[in-house]
C-alpha cells in the first residue's frame, strides 16, 4: 500500500513538473496592424522568449535564463534582458498551462504556443564564445566571465545573444532558422536587434566539432573572415 501511495505521488510529481516537452514553440500575436512573432526556446534547464515581427522586420525583445519547474510555474532566473533598462527585470515567475494545442503561460488564452517538430542536428545545444580562432593557447572567455556570448541552436532554430550578466548590459540578438550537415552550416536571418535590413540574409560557414569546441568559420556580415571558437554549454 505505501509503494502504491509513493508511485502515485511520484506519478503527479512528474507529471506537473515535466510537462514541457523541450523545444521550439511559436506563438502568433496581432497588435493593431502588426503581426508579432513569439518565439520559446527551451530545453531541459533554459528558457529563452523573443519577440518579434517578419513585415516588416522588426526586433521587440528577448529575455531569457535558467529555470525551474515548480508546481506548474515557469521560475526564471534572467540572464539577459534586452529591456532591463526600462524594467529592471531579473527574474520572472510565470504560470505554465498544457493545453491540446500546446502551451498557455501567465492565463493569457489568445496567445498559445505551438511546438515545432523536432529537427535534430549536430550544433543543437548552447555555446558560449570562448576565443578568436585558430586554438594556439590563447586565454578563453569561459562560463566565470560575465561578459558573455551565446548561441543557442535547437530543431532548426538558432540565436545568438550578447550580455552582461552582473550589469545586465544587454548588446544585441539575432536568430532565425538553420541547417548543419557534412561541415556545412547556414544561416537564415529572421530578426536581428541591431540592424533589421540584415533580416532575409543567408549566411554560410563551415564548421568541425574538436571535443567540446565548435569550430566556426567563414565570413561575418561585413564579408570580413572570421575564425570563432564557441564551447558546449551544460
Amino acid at each position: 500500500m505505501k509503494w502504491t501511495i509513493l508511485l502515485l505521488s511520484l506519478l503527479v510529481f512528474t507529471n506537473i513538473n515535466a510537462q514541457i516537452s523541450p523545444g521550439i514553440y511559436h506563438a502568433r500575436e496581432n497588435l493593431d496592424s502588426l503581426s508579432l512573432t513569439h518565439e520559446l526556446k527551451i530545453d531541459d534547464n533554459y528558457f529563452v522568449h523573443t519577440i518579434y515581427s517578419k513585415s516588416p522586420a522588426g526586433f521587440v525583445k528577448s529575455l531569457g535564463g535558467f529555470y525551474t519547474l515548480d508546481d506548474k510555474v515557469l521560475n526564471v532566473k534572467l540572464e539577459f534582458n534586452s529591456n532591463y533598462e526600462e524594467d529592471t527585470v531579473t527574474s520572472i515567475n510565470i504560470p505554465v498551462e498544457l493545453v491540446e494545442e500546446g502551451l498557455v503561460l501567465d492565463g493569457n488564452d489568445d496567445l498559445v504556443f505551438k511546438k515545432d517538430p523536432d529537427f535534430k542536428q549536430p550544433l543543437d545545444g548552447k555555446w558560449l564564445f570562448a576565443s578568436r580562432g585558430p586554438d594556439e593557447g590563447q586565454e578563453r572567455r569561459g562560463e566565470s566571465n560575465a561578459r558573455k556570448t551565446m548561441k543557442f541552436l535547437m530543431d532548426g532554430h538558432f540565436q545568438w545573444i550578447a550580455y552582461h550578466t552582473e550589469t545586465f548590459k544587454f548588446s544585441g540578438t539575432g536568430g532565425g532558422t538553420y541547417t548543419a550537415k557534412d561541415g556545412v552550416y547556414t544561416e537564415n536571418i529572421q530578426f536581428f536587434s541591431r540592424d533589421n535590413s540584415r533580416v532575409g540574409a543567408q549566411l554560410n560557414f563551415t564548421y568541425d566539432i574538436k571535443g567540446n569546441d565548435w569550430h566556426h568559420k567563414g565570413k561575418n556580415s561585413k564579408g570580413k573572415p572570421m575564425y570563432e571558437i564557441w564551447a558546449a554549454r551544460k
